[in-house]
C-alpha cells in the first residue's frame, strides 16, 4: 500500500478518474514495486485516449465505460458513471451503456461461433432467436450505441461483428479518424482494466 500512495503517477491517475487514492491491486503493486515505466506511460494512454479531439469528453467517457462493464471491473465502472455524468450524461444514457456491453457479450459469443461455423448450413440458416430492442431506437442516439457496438465486439474479439457495426457506424455519419480513436480508447481501457 505505502509503494502506491508514495508513486505519483499512480496517484495522479487515480484522481484523474476520481478513484479513492487507497485503490490497489496486485498489478498495481507489482508495477509500483519495480518502479515500472509502464505506469507512464498508462497515464499518458489513458489521458490521450479520452482527451480525443474526435469524441466529446463524455462520448469517450461512455465509451470507456462500455470497456470497464465488459471487463467487470466494478471499481472503474463506477469512476466512468461518475464522470459520464458529469461531462452531462443521463441516467439512460448510462443504462444504456451497460446493456450494450450485455448484448454485444451475447452477440459476439452468437455470432463469432456462426463464423467459425461456415461451413456447416444449418447454424447460418437457423433464425437468432434473440431480442435485442435496445438496438432500435437509443436515447444517446443510434451513431454513439453502434460506435459503442464496434468498441465493445473488438474488445470482445468478434470479427464479424467489428466489420458489421463499423460498417453501421459510417452509414450513421462517423469518420475513420472518429471510428480509429474510439478503437484506441478501447484498446487502452481495456489495458487500464487489466492494471487496475
Amino acid at each position: 500500500m505505502e509503494l502506491l500512495t508514495n508513486n505519483e503517477t499512480i496517484v495522479s491517475l487515480l484522481q484523474d478518474l476520481g478513484m479513492d487514492a487507497a485503490h490497489s491491486s496486485a498489478s498495481l503493486n507489482s508495477l509500483a514495486a519495480a518502479n515500472s515505466r509502464y505506469l507512464k506511460d498508462l497515464k499518458l494512454n489513458v489521458s490521450g485516449a479520452l482527451g480525443s479531439a474526435n469524441l466529446t469528453r463524455k462520448e469517450a467517457y461512455l465509451l470507456a465505460l462500455s470497456v470497464t462493464v465488459t471487463q467487470k471491473h466494478n471499481e472503474l465502472t463506477a469512476a466512468f458513471e461518475q464522470l459520464a455524468l458529469k461531462a452531462g450524461a443521463t441516467t439512460e444514457e448510462i443504462g444504456e451503456t451497460h446493456a450494450c456491453a450485455s448484448i454485444m457479450g451475447v452477440n459476439n459469443i452468437f455470432y463469432r461461433f456462426r463464423h467459425y461455423m461456415h461451413d456447416v448450413e444449418y447454424y447460418n440458416k437457423q433464425p437468432a432467436g434473440l431480442r435485442m430492442s435496445v438496438l432500435m431506437n437509443p436515447t444517446m442516439g443510434k451513431g454513439l450505441f453502434e460506435l459503442m457496438s464496434l468498441v465493445v465486439s473488438a474488445v470482445n474479439g468478434c470479427e464479424r461483428c467489428v466489420v458489421s457495426h463499423e460498417h453501421s457506424v459510417k452509414e450513421h455519419g462517423a469518420n475513420e479518424p472518429r471510428i480509429y480513436d474510439a478503437i484506441r480508447l478501447g484498446a487502452v481501457i481495456k489495458g487500464l482494466c487489466t492494471a487496475m
